[in-house]
């Protein structure tokens, strides 16, 4: 839980390269109701604070396509018939994950597959520090010590484990990216098993 100023700010701040693991309930098809909505409306849903949990950061590559007039906290709520962030859905509702942070580690660097991201990098090493310097600010500004941090795919997760200082975080965690061709039920399955065998796990 947070208040209401600090989530505020964060939106202010964050509100057009992060978001909430919070959405509206899948209707009918998988994907139905993705995009936020009014699930982040404070009006229209008071009881968000108590849903919310900043010591808990799910944490993505980048963009992989340019957002037209983005919504507050529209990250990872992508409508389109091609995202696959209806995955993040199915696999984290009702459980102890749902509500965290979520963010990307590189912000506003759109290239649409990993595998380009990472020839990017290869090219443009000094590019990584000034976002990893931003992610921690972001840090920061959730006002938490030490927060969970699950990253999506081996990408996020090596980018962080190379270059963010281990004392901005009490674990990091590796699962797989929501875009791999699994079922949904599997991946629910894989991503909450990765956490837990983790979390058993003392290193890192």
């Amino acid at each position: 839980m947070i208040t209401q100023d600090r989530y505020e700010l964060l939106r202010l701040k964050y509100g057009k390269v992060a978001s909430w693991a919070v959405w509206d309930a899948q209707g009918e098809r998988p994907k139905s109701n993705m995009s936020a909505r009014t699930v982040f409306d404070l009006r229209l849903n008071p009881s968000l604070l108590d849903t919310v949990q900043p010591n808990v950061v799910m944490v993505g590559l980048n963009f992989p396509r340019e957002v037209e007039s983005p919504t507050d906290f529209s990250n990872f709520h992508d409508e389109s018939p091609h995202a696959n962030d209806f995955k993040i859905r199915y696999a984290f509702v009702g459980t102890p994950y749902y509500g965290a942070y979520m963010t990307d580690v590189l912000k506003n660097l759109v290239i649409l597959n990993a595998s380009s991201v990472r020839e990017y990098l290869r090219k443009n090493p000094e590019s990584v520090r000034p976002h990893i310097e931003y992610f921690e600010r972001e840090l920061v500004d959730l006002g938490v010590s030490e927060p969970l941090i699950i990253a999506f795919g081996r990408d996020a997760f090596g980018i962080l484990k190379k270059y963010l200082k281990r004392e901005k975080f009490s674990r990091l965690i590796q699962v797989t990216h929501y875009s791999h061709q699994i079922r949904k039920e599997k991946y629910r399955d894989e991503a909450i098993s990765q956490i837990e065998n983790a979390l058993r796990n003392e290193s890192y």
